[in-house]
């Protein structure tokens, strides 16, 4: 029984990620910013930031299906 919960787990982890991914293809180039207005750097620390985020959720993922397999 926890295998199928841990498989349909999975097929939803992959099904939003190939929407993600065809989100991220359709969406227009965003425009250039000038480099002295400071939005890039703003930009460029709130996507490091969720990165981060994103790779601890993934992490706490993969632990979790880790010790489903072991338990």
């Amino acid at each position: 029984m926890g295998d199928d919960r841990e498989i349909e787990l999975i097929g939803r982890i992959d099904r939003a990620l190939a929407r993600i991914e065809a989100a991220v293809a359709r969406r227009p180039a965003m425009p250039a910013v000038a480099p002295d207005d400071g939005r890039a750097a703003a930009i460029a620390e709130a996507h490091r930031a969720l990165r981060a985020k994103v790779e601890s959720a993934i992490s706490q993922i993969d632990r979790l299906i880790a010790a489903g397999e072991q338990g």
